[in-house]
């Protein structure tokens, strides 16, 4: 599927998409993650973490950094390296992209190894973005998980800033 936006989480969890089929899907992350897609225009629907929820991406697609859970949901250097290719094949797909908004430092420096880019070149940071050359823009935020949302690493608000951002670069 061809979108203008792609978005890199870090891994499948648990009880996400390995247990429904839809990234995000069946786990806390995909509350905060549906919700605002539904309110900035890049889903349709209502997210009720099921896949058969009637739930439509619009223009956005997502993938994650490593394809498998990892074991303590801690990816290792390995299986990054190893799955770069699967997320080097999504990306020869996509045409129309301009924007990928990165969920976590261990998707941004996939996105940065996906172009080539030293990783020193782009530092990771809440609500950073990054020109990526030829139209591309790069857009970090904290990973959604209930981890950072309940220690108040992110809000909703935050969340949203980052949206926001990537409605101002999508114009």
């Amino acid at each position: 599927m061809d979108a203008q936006l792609l978005i890199v989480g870090l891994a499948p969890g648990l009880k996400g998409a390995n247990f429904s089929g839809r990234p995000f899907t069946g786990d806390y992350a995909g509350d905060l993650l549906y919700s605002t897609l539904i309110q900035y225009g890049f889903a349709t629907g209502e997210f009720k973490a099921r896949p058969d929820d009637g739930l439509a991406l619009v223009n956005c697609r997502i993938s994650n950094a490593v394809k498998c859970v990892p074991p303590e949901n801690k990816p290792t250097g390995e299986e990054t390296k190893t799955c770069q290719k699967f997320i080097d094949s999504e990306l020869a797909d996509m045409k129309q992209l301009k924007i990928i908004l990165s969920l976590g430092k261990i998707s941004h420096d996939t996105v940065l190894r996906m172009f080539g880019h030293k990783l020193s070149a782009f530092k990771f940071g809440h609500q950073a973005t990054h020109d990526l050359g030829n139209g591309l823009w790069l857009v970090d935020s904290y990973h959604c998980s209930r981890y950072n949302t309940q220690t108040g690493r992110l809000t909703e608000a935050m969340f949203h800033d980052v949206f926001d951002e990537i409605e101002r670069l999508r114009a």
